[in-house]
């Protein structure tokens, strides 16, 4: 039973177990409230290590809050000696760096952009443990108000939610407030594709660059970039007309570029050639043999056997392709100032496919997706035509079968007669 001992005077009030009066020691998750000699109020909080937690407040009843708070936390396993004084912005650096090894490169880079630019403006002075929903909202609000885009704002919302998943995990905080912040839906950007004269035409304008056959093979194969450049020779069966995809160029935190394996099973595959990438690969092969017997000891990546090399025969970094080879021929091309990537190539072979009736899921395959459902929500533009299509078959295999059934000519007459 709990007691309220007064002094006469009222210049000190506390509130003591019965268990205290009769000299046992305060149990762990117990508390106590007392007032101070300067009129505050503080609440104790025994914990089970033997460690205390007081909490203060001008009145008894905001300290009684926070010790009634204090102890749910603890029955749901959460610390209350976090530091209630840390930042959001404080708690932000120190889990950019503690996430940065578990991160790919480029990631890490992007969450990086994501805390500097937005976050921390925005909430970095605000105590971690007492983030609202509201201060979360009102983040979202300001950065659509400042003109980023919902794509952008929905992913700085993510990077927030995952940090504060993780603050949630540590006992820094009681739950994760962004989980009560609906993130704006992403906006769909506009898919970069070549037609297919302009794939004619990018390729025609290709002839005679040293990565022709690179580009033949982006646009036939739809591999990625880091999959083309790490591509060895080894991996290449020119009889048999396939390419395996085994390891690609990938980017390190602290390396520069290097070769590793694909990030998932499905993007490590084998792909069927067409007779002009096979071509292609035999011409750019001999090329690569001269240039590797005219260099001579210079030629410093004998053990890589990489198809696409630099020009000694090391790994050709994506951005050194970009500008000494791609930005180039785009030019030649007449494609220049239109903002095209390489993975526009990528897209125009999934797309020329899909509108040309192969099969969905062996377009699937050959992108190396890990499900169908990856390819259909990227692409699933290209299929309201493909059901055109399938619905002109139908009407005419079953409407030519109808006529036969029923002996008419199909405009409502009778044939002829027999």
């Amino acid at each position: 039973m709990t007691a309220v001992i007064r002094d006469p005077g009222n210049e000190r009030a506390a509130i003591r177990t019965s268990a205290s009066r009769t000299g046992r020691k305060r149990g762990n998750n117990e508390g106590s409230i007392r007032q101070r000699p300067d009129g505050t109020w503080e609440a104790r909080l025994t914990l089970g290590d033997g460690a205390r937690k007081s909490l203060y407040g001008k009145t008894r009843a905001e300290v009684a809050v926070k010790l009634a708070a204090a102890k749910r936390d603890l029955d749901h396993g959460l610390s209350v000696l976090r530091d209630e004084r840390q930042t959001v912005g404080q708690y932000l650096v120190t889990w950019l760096a503690d996430m940065k090894p578990h991160l790919q490169p480029s990631s890490a880079r992007r969450y990086g952009d994501y805390v500097r630019l937005h976050l921390i403006p925005a909430l970095g002075r605000v105590p971690l443990a007492k983030l609202s929903a509201q201060q979360v909202q009102g983040l979202q609000t300001r950065l659509l108000a400042a003109g980023l885009s919902p794509t952008t704002t929905q992913s700085a919302h993510r990077v927030l939610h995952r940090a504060l998943h993780d603050a949630e995990r540590l006992g820094l905080v009681v739950r994760n407030v962004s989980e009560q912040v609906r993130a704006p839906r992403r906006s769909t950007p506009e898919m970069q594709v070549l037609t297919e004269a302009e794939a004619a035409t990018f390729l025609h304008a290709a002839e005679g660059d040293r990565f022709a056959a690179l580009y033949v093979l982006a646009l036939t194969t739809g591999m990625r970039q880091g999959e083309l450049l790490g591509l060895r020779w080894a991996d290449v069966d020119l009889e048999r007309g396939t390419v395996q995809v085994r390891q690609a160029v990938q980017e390190s935190a602290t390396h520069g570029y290097r070769l590793a394996k694909p990030k998932t099973p499905h993007s490590r595959r084998t792909i069927g050639l067409s007779r002009l990438a096979t071509e292609a690969l035999r011409a750019h092969r001999v090329r690569w043999a001269a240039e590797k017997l005219a260099l001579g000891p210079a030629w410093t990546g004998t053990d890589l056997d990489l198809a696409f090399p630099s020009a000694v025969g090391t790994l050709m970094a994506p951005h050194d392709l970009a500008r000494r080879s791609f930005a180039r021929v785009l030019a030649r091309a007449g494609l220049a100032g239109r903002g095209l990537h390489f993975h526009c190539l990528r897209h125009t072979a999934a797309t020329t496919l899909l509108a040309r009736g192969v099969n969905v899921k062996v377009v699937s395959e050959m992108l190396g997706h890990a499900d169908i459902s990856i390819t259909l929500r990227i692409y699933g533009h290209v299929l309201p035509h493909m059901q055109q299509s399938a619905a002109d078959m139908m009407e005419h295999i079953y409407g030519t079968l109808m006529v036969t059934a029923s002996g008419t000519d199909g405009t409502g007459g009778t044939g002829p007669a027999r």
